[in-house]
């Protein structure tokens, strides 16, 4: 739990371990894995080519299976990931170091749907969260150049505050088209204004989207706290922050139109020098851009509905 997993397995005699905390169990009992008394999924142990094809006929009728060998070497995983496929069933690997797991993500690129983590040794636990965060997928950011600066009036724009804190070069990315999304960096630089407040990003009008952990978009007003978002630094890497709330206020507006190969996207911020962007390889007050200058930004084809990519024309102005 102080790594941060959530689910964890338990056998029938260790059900004393739910007080220690709030957390998702599945409990095992004997080879069948139960969640609220329901089956949920089997162990499957891999010593010979009969268990490959256990594991495929429990596939083709939808259960998921956990996979266990004593030596992984042996384990035909492409094989597995190529039987699980089309099938309403989920392929996980049960893995005793933070290495195997990372090879089980991996393989075919497809990688098993999960694994099963029964540590070596505790120290395993911290290797492999700092893995999976390493391994969060990057994001491709270009630069446009700004063609209009206009100050508008009064908006509800959101404060998006994390659980986290947030570095110099972090940010999110919002935008007033989904097929745009401008890294709005985050208020970790303090001014001769106004203190730090490292794990904010002032994001933007309550109707601009976000992008998300899963790829979709939200509007920021949907965004609760407790909920997931997705943060970006300046070389595309992400990761996770959890929300503490989200804080609505009316204030000044600015909208920023950037031009990238012909074509005009936007978003608008909060007017105050204390919301900045990434513009000439560095962090930039919104109150010091001027029109020509370079603005960094995400582009993607296609459109979006209700939040999830679709390929199709979509015009948002």
């Amino acid at each position: 739990m102080e790594n941060g997993f959530d689910t964890i397995v338990l056998e029938k005699k260790d059900s004393a371990f739910t007080k220690l905390g709030k957390f998702r169990t599945i409990t095992l009992s004997g080879k069948t894995l139960t969640e609220g008394g329901e089956p949920v999924g089997k162990i499957v142990e891999i010593a010979k080519k009969e268990d490959e094809l256990k594991a495929k006929r429990l596939a083709e009728k939808g259960e998921s299976v956990v996979i266990s060998a004593k030596d992984w070497k042996i384990i035909p995983l492409e094989n597995l990931i190529v039987h699980f496929q089309g099938t309403n069933a989920s392929l996980l690997m049960m893995a005793r170091t933070a290495d195997e797991a990372k090879l089980f993500f991996e393989t075919m690129e497809h990688g098993s749907d999960g694994v099963v983590f029964v540590p070596s040794d505790t120290k395993e636990l911290t290797k492999l969260r700092k893995i999976m965060e390493a391994g969060a997928p990057k994001v491709d950011l270009r630069e446009g150049k700004i063609a209009v600066l206009r100050q508008l009036g009064l908006g509800d724009r959101v404060c998006i505050d994390t659980c986290s804190v947030l570095r110099i070069g972090e940010g999110m990315l919002i935008g007033n088209q989904s097929s745009c999304m401008f890294l709005i960096h985050s208020e970790t630089i303090e001014s001769e204004y106004a203190a730090s407040r490292p794990f904010r990003v002032n994001a933007g009008p309550v109707h601009a989207y976000i992008l998300m952990p899963d790829g979709s978009t939200r509007y920021l007003s949907e965004l609760r706290g407790g909920e997931e978002v997705l943060v970006v630094d300046s070389d595309g890497h992400t990761r996770k922050a959890i929300i503490g709330r989200t804080k609505v206020e009316r204030r000044p507006l600015l909208l920023i139109e950037a031009e990238v190969d012909g074509s005009r996207y936007s978003t608008i911020v909060q007017n105050a020098e204390t919301i900045r962007v990434y513009s000439k390889g560095k962090v930039v007050s919104v109150s010091k851009l001027k029109i020509g200058d370079p603005i960094l930004l995400r582009l993607e084809k296609g459109g979006r509905h209700f939040g999830m990519y679709v390929e199709e024309t979509i015009q948002e102005m």
